[in-house]
């Protein structure tokens, strides 16, 4: 069953039962108090029959009983035995039951086709001077009629209310399941068609429909941007391995037509393909990397004037090069996997060391709630138009010198992801000819 008929049965339904019921309530209450008011009728004028025998009694009581008498009604007067002594009457109405009580009584008589009787019954004393029951009978003509007339009168009320709760709800279903169905459709005609299509959110109240909607067209911008990233991954991965995958095939080819006769040559090639391997490998270690889940490790506080006097201490031992250390502080704490971010570290200090051949300084200071890592050198710089370049994957200033240097143009998107990861930020700042400096800001560990 679709949406639309769940909604038009419901708020359809729904509403025939609260009409229903409140017209149900309504029927039986008026019923009620007009059966009350009849009997309330019926008990007045047995009063003024009794008051008025009571205080004329010359006149023939059959005469005052008949003055008294409703149109459609019985008064009848039944003794200790039960015998009917009186009965005034303009219909037979002699099978209505009736007996002798010693106290006031009234009482609704139930009749099978045609109107209901109310029953008064009261005790009085008889001419002779015994205790008899004057019981009154009337007809409730007038209040069948009405009771039908009312039930006539909410039944048309009730199909007058409900057409227009049935078109609400056609409205209501259309109104909730017209972007349900364009988000189906949209749905469909992505995945069938391989497009990136988004629905319509304009000119629509806030309301949760409209942000359904907007969350559907972020998802589709954000499985876009993935997926094109994606591409651009795949793509790029793809063109790196070609090289070496070239080179190394080339040696091979080599060394299988002269590698025998050549020593020298046999060699060379070997260490080629070393080489190669050693920058596949490389590569590929990058890329699964930057593939991980950053969730998966566990973050401690440490001190990160340690890691950064470590990574200069280990810089200037395997590089023989001077690497000046600055720290404003013995100590300063963050928060953080150690591993990953000396990573990042030595993914800084790589580049500088590769692209400056003077001294390289790596400056550690608070900034505020935040430490501040910089890393400094003195190589040729980068123009602006890279700077915002640096960090997407694969992307070299100096293709050429990269090589050579056996870069991958991955190291400092690793970094930068790590970093963002940590809840900091990456960033660079250089001049061209004047040398470069990648600042890196984590949050301070605060123990409170």
């Amino acid at each position: 069953m679709k949406l639309s008929v769940k909604i038009r049965l419901f708020s359809s339904l729904f509403m025939l039962v609260l009409i229903l019921l409140v017209n149900t309530s309504i029927y039986y209450l008026f019923d009620s108090r007009s059966l009350e008011q009849e009997l309330d009728d019926l008990n007045t004028q047995a009063n003024e029959i009794i008051s008025t025998l009571n205080e004329n009694p010359s006149i023939s009581q059959n005469e005052m009983l008949d003055a008294f008498l409703p149109t459609d009604g019985m008064i009848r007067v039944i003794d200790e035995n039960d015998s009917h002594i009186v009965e005034v009457m303009k219909a037979d109405y002699r099978e209505l039951p009736g007996s002798y009580v010693s106290s006031e009584s009234r009482s609704i008589i139930s009749m099978d086709n045609q109107p209901d009787f109310a029953t008064v019954a009261k005790p009085v004393i008889w001419e002779n001077g015994d205790v008899v029951t004057l019981q009154i009978y009337k007809q409730l003509t007038g209040h069948t009629s009405t009771m039908e007339t009312l039930f006539f009168v909410l039944v048309v009320a009730s199909l007058i209310m409900l057409i227009p709760t049935i078109v609400a709800g056609v409205f209501l279903s259309r109104f909730i399941t017209r972007p349900v169905q364009e988000l189906t459709a949209a749905m469909k005609e992505n995945t069938t068609y391989g497009s990136w299509k988004k629905i319509s959110a304009e000119d629509q109240s806030k309301d949760e429909l409209y942000e359904m909607k907007v969350t559907f067209n972020r998802m589709i911008d954000y499985l876009r941007e993935n997926f094109e990233k994606q591409e651009m991954f795949v793509s790029d991965a793809s063109h790196e391995l070609k090289t070496p995958i070239s080179i190394v095939k080339s040696y091979s080819q080599l060394m299988k037509r002269r590698g025998a006769d050549n020593p020298e040559l046999l060699e060379e090639s070997t260490e080629a393909i070393e080489s190669q391997a050693d920058r596949m490998q490389k590569l590929v270690e990058q890329m699964l990397l930057l593939a991980k889940n950053k969730n998966q490790e566990v973050y401690e506080p440490f001190n990160l004037i340690e890691l950064g006097r470590f990574t200069a201490e280990t810089f200037s031992g395997a590089y023989a090069r001077e690497i000046v250390f600055h720290a404003s502080a013995e100590m300063i704490q963050i928060n953080g996997s150690y591993d990953q971010l000396e990573q990042v570290l030595y993914i800084l200090m790589d580049n500088a060391v590769k692209y400056s051949e003077e001294a390289v300084t790596l400056s550690i200071r608070k900034n505020g709630r935040y430490a501040e890592v910089a890393v400094k050198d003195n190589g040729p710089g980068i123009s602006e138009a890279d700077q915002e370049k640096i960090f997407d994957r694969f992307y070299r200033v100096d293709k050429s010198r990269s090589r050579e240097t056996g870069g991958t143009g991955l190291g400092l998107s690793i970094a930068k992801v790590i970093a963002e990861a940590h809840g900091g930020t990456l960033s660079v700042s250089s001049t061209v000819g004047k040398g470069s400096v990648l600042t890196l800001i984590l949050p301070l560990y605060l123990e409170n």
